[in-house]
């Protein structure tokens, strides 16, 4: 038998709890549950403790991130014989049959070796419709995989490669673990995974959604989790999302990575911003110009480990 590990990161998460852990108990395959509490305040850790005995709960006193819990949560399951790893948000919940269906997919799979993420379909809140954000990263390759054709006309195969999925629901192999690791610590939160997913495309590794296991991530149905205020706040989150971008960038294996050029890309950019009188946009650039200047030896340590590390970014 399978033996499925689900690691949960958990900062109060007292408003879905309840339905999240509730779930796993129902599953007709059976699990072993470890939670990273990242210094929950709201009584998490306490109504786990009381409610959820079989859970493995891991306490920090402090909130470690994303990338960093979920790591802890991996290397725990790898040293206790895990076959899959399941990493599935707070806000999320699963069906009885939702690890039966992502099983048969991958027990039918004629080449194991290649599959580096399981996804099921993620429904919304309501469970009537996909998340949002799920529907628009399908979208983004039906032009290759003619998915929602099939679903439309009733005849779905039983999973689909695409290009990513958020780690809100990922059923990962063990042989993805040794390959390509862990998250990369560089990011606290915001595109751990994003970068994993670069990983897995280095290594070519595929990506699959299970087309007959469904589950849910009751994330808000809307691209800004939280509207931004005025177009101060706009600006500024539009910014931060442009920095990330280009860390990602930098840390993707597949990306031909030179400092050198790097440097002189954005000085030439700032140059040219400058001639054309377009001072706010000349010194944002120049902020990110001192801000990777501090960081590009990060980045070069990072994508060393990524692409010859064993396990990366795990202790195994």
């Amino acid at each position: 038998m399978s033996d499925i590990h689900v690691i949960i990161v958990t900062y109060n998460a007292m408003k879905w709890a309840e339905r999240c852990f509730t779930s796993l108990r129902h599953s007709s395959v059976p699990l072993q549950c470890t939670v990273i509490d990242n210094g929950s305040t709201d009584g998490t850790r306490e109504y786990i403790t009381k409610y959820f005995p079989e859970i493995d709960l891991i306490q920090s006193s402090e909130n470690l991130g994303f990338g960093k819990a979920n790591n802890l949560g991996i290397e725990k399951a790898y040293k206790e014989g895990a076959d899959f790893f399941y990493l599935m948000n707070q806000d999320a919940w699963i069906f009885p049959d939702s690890f039966q269906h992502i099983l048969d997919v991958y027990n039918n799979a004629p080449d194991k070796n290649k599959i580096g993420i399981l996804s099921p379909m993620h429904l919304d809140g309501s469970e009537k419709k996909f998340d949002i954000h799920f529907e628009n990263y399908l979208a983004k390759d039906v032009r290759n995989n003619r998915m929602f054709s099939d679903v439309y006309f009733g005849d779905a195969k039983p999973f689909y490669e695409i290009s990513f999925v958020n780690a809100a629901h990922w059923f990962i192999p063990k042989n993805t673990i040794e390959k390509v690791g862990g998250f990369n610590p560089y990011f606290f939160y915001g595109a751990e995974d994003y970068e994993y997913v670069n990983r897995i495309s280095y290594f070519g590794l595929k990506i699959m959604v299970c087309t007959k296991s469904k589950v849910v991530h009751d994330a808000v149905q809307s691209f800004h989790k939280n509207p931004p205020k005025d177009k101060a706040e706009l600006l500024a989150n539009t910014r931060l999302s442009m920095r990330m971008q280009r860390e990602t960038k930098y840390l993707d294996p597949n990306y031909d990575y030179n400092v050198k050029r790097e440097k002189t890309a954005i000085l030439s950019y700032i140059l040219k911003l400058s001639a054309k009188g377009n001072i706010n946009e000349s010194k944002f650039y120049l902020e990110q110009y001192k801000y990777f200047s501090k960081k590009f030896k990060e980045i070069e340590a990072a994508r060393r480990t990524s692409m010859t590390g064993k396990h990366p970014f795990l202790n195994l």
